[in-house]
């Protein structure tokens, strides 16, 4: 059922879908629904009745960045006050994404801009309609990449192709998105729910402690050096041993049968 006007939020087949529902502003994430948005990624990590989660937005925007009419250029400034506030907002938030337990998949619909790209692109797995467009728009404000964007991009695509969307903020439609590699897959307009439904219903039917693990382990590959990878990876697969999931996954190997997991 919906939480708020701002983000609609409903768990379907042990599915959450959090939808942005500002349409007249492309789904610019005012304070309160980037704040709302956090808590139900949190909500979904510790739920076990939900196994996989879909972001995606209404009309013709997934979400066009942060919404600056409350104005953040006037008046005088505290030392310390815009970092105390990427601190607690956009990097919460992209944190929320890269941390959260279950697979999180964004549906983009159309416009993704400044952390609305970032937001997406935090995603573990991202599809998006033929008229979705992905800018980072922080340049044409003046401003520098916030959101984790100088982290993430570079992981995604490598530094000189980062640096160029960064550069020049030139909107990147969904076709040149997917050859750089920062979307799985474009489907016409008509078929992204359609998609995102099918992929999110494989989601919630796969081992949902596997995949949180195997999250954990690719999303901390690109940070650590191969010794302390693989000490990981050998640590993940111990705990992932004690789970019903995995036991039930060798049973139905032996047994010569589809698997049926329950995310335990």
């Amino acid at each position: 059922m919906p939480v708020s006007a701002e983000v609609l939020h409903t768990v379907t087949d042990q599915v959450a879908s959090l939808t942005l529902n500002r349409p007249e502003a492309l789904n610019a994430l005012t304070p309160e629904g980037r704040d709302l948005l956090i808590r139900l990624l949190g909500d979904a990590s510790a739920d076990p009745g939900v196994r996989a989660v879909v972001i995606t937005g209404t009309g013709r925007g997934f979400c066009a960045g942060a919404d600056l009419r409350g104005g953040t250029g006037s008046g005088e400034r505290v030392a310390g006050d815009v970092a105390r506030m990427l601190r607690s907002g956009a990097q919460r938030l992209v944190a929320a994404v890269l941390d959260c337990e279950k697979p999180v998949m964004a549906a983009v619909n159309g416009t993704a801009a400044g952390i609305g790209a970032h937001l997406a692109l935090a995603c573990d797995l991202v599809l998006a309609a033929e008229s979705a467009k992905f800018i980072e728009v922080f340049v044409r404000r003046g401003l520098v990449p916030d959101g984790g964007g100088a982290y993430l991009l570079p992981r995604l695509i490598g530094p000189q192709r980062a640096k160029e969307l960064m550069f020049f903020g030139d909107a990147l439609t969904a076709a040149d998105a997917e050859r750089l590699g920062l979307v799985n897959r474009v489907v016409p307009e008509g078929e992204l729910a359609k998609t995102a439904a099918e992929w999110a219903s494989r989601l919630a039917a796969g081992p949902t402690r596997a995949l949180a693990l195997t999250k954990q382990l690719v999303n901390a590959s690109l940070d650590t050096d191969r010794a302390t990878a693989f000490a990981a990876e050998a640590a993940a697969q111990e705990i992932n041993m004690t789970t019903a999931d995995a036991r039930e996954g060798v049973a139905s190997f032996v047994e010569r049968r589809g698997a049926e997991f329950k995310g335990r």
